[in-house]
């Protein structure tokens, strides 16, 4: 009989995190177009500066800060269904966020006034509004929150319909399939501070959200029937979890696009390295996805470079791979999630 693994402490993991993370900053801001640079041997060329301060430095920080977000949401979503192929995207919000932006598009095509309040939201404003609209969708189809099968399953639901109406919309207006295409590849590179500043207060309310009430998830984990003997409130704490899930989720995708398997992968690598309750195991995902994130936008910008890849392409790829490991090996490790 195999003997239950030791936990492993996670003080090694924060620290590697956090060394990790700045490493990544400061690699981000000194990659160009033309390789790698120092930027401080370029303070005084105000050009090259300005180009730090407004393109990289957003940039670099806006691919951490949705990272996060997609990390953190997705140890949400993998406790809330105590599933290890649980994804921040589950409950829809991402085909309701790419049928938001396909949905402005048409307007735009189709009524002159739909530019005014285009230019009020921008594409950002109308992706986290689908996508907030199909998490609501998802809910009202699964009855509220009481039934998590159910919900998983009307997320699945809404997610292939709402897709299929974009597709539907993207052959009435050709026009917009490139925009709607950009936009479903992921991309950090149009990110600037405001939108930083935003995802960064996203996260800090979201990650306290899930510290707060981290013992009712480690509940959850046990089971229903458990989490109820224990006294644990199992409607209102499931409010607070999707709650919590769709706005991390919709803030992410709403700035940066679809950007597949980084929320997926940051809570599973986080297990097989450590063992800690969830509270603790949300923000090591947060990191961890921050630095995922990070990683292959810098690949992005350089495996091909002058040009650049779609961010999501590479994390897709990448995660994929990962899964495909993954599972080769759960047969003789365990599966990560469980």
């Amino acid at each position: 009989m195999r003997q239950p693994a030791a936990p492993r402490s996670a003080r090694p993991l924060w620290l590697a995190l956090v060394l990790l993370l700045l490493v990544m900053l400061g690699v981000g801001v000194s990659v160009g177009s033309h390789g790698v640079e120092n930027p401080l041997a370029q303070w005084h060329d105000r050009l090259a500066m300005q180009i730090v301060l407004d393109i990289r430095l957003p940039r670099t920080l806006g691919a951490a800060a949705a990272g996060a977000l997609l990390g953190l949401a997705g140890a949400l979503a993998q406790g809330l269904f105590r599933n290890p192929l649980a994804d921040p995207y589950l409950l829809g919000s991402a085909s309701g966020a790419a049928l938001g932006v396909a949905a402005a598009l048409l307007a735009l095509d189709v009524s002159p006034l739909a530019a005014h309040w285009l230019a009020r939201l921008g594409l950002s404003g109308v992706a986290f509004l689908g996508a907030g609209a199909a998490v609501l969708l998802t809910l009202a189809l699964a009855r509220g929150v009481e039934h998590t099968v159910r919900l998983l399953l009307a997320g699945v639901i809404v997610g292939v319909v709402l897709g299929a109406i974009s597709s539907l919309i993207l052959l009435g207006v050709p026009s917009a399939l490139q925009t709607v295409q950009a936009f479903m590849l992921g991309n950090t590179g149009f990110v600037d501070g405001a939108a930083c500043a935003l995802m960064f207060a996203v996260w800090i309310l979201c990650m306290s959200v899930t510290w707060i009430f981290g013992r009712g998830v480690d509940g959850l984990a046990l089971g229903e029937a458990t989490a109820a003997s224990l006294g644990l409130p199992l409607t209102q704490l499931r409010v607070v979890l999707v709650g919590t899930l769709a706005l991390a989720t919709g803030t992410a995708v709403a700035q940066t696009g679809l950007i597949a398997f980084v929320g997926l992968a940051a809570p599973h690598l986080v297990r097989s390295l450590s063992s800690t309750l969830h509270a603790r195991l949300s923000l090591l995902s947060s990191l961890m996805g921050a630095v995922l994130l990070m990683a292959a936008d810098l690949l992005a910008r350089t495996l091909i470079a002058p040009q650049e890849l779609p961010v999501g392409v590479l994390t897709a790829a990448l995660g994929g791979g990962y899964l495909l490991w993954l599972m080769r090996h759960s047969d003789r490790r365990g599966w990560s999630g469980s």
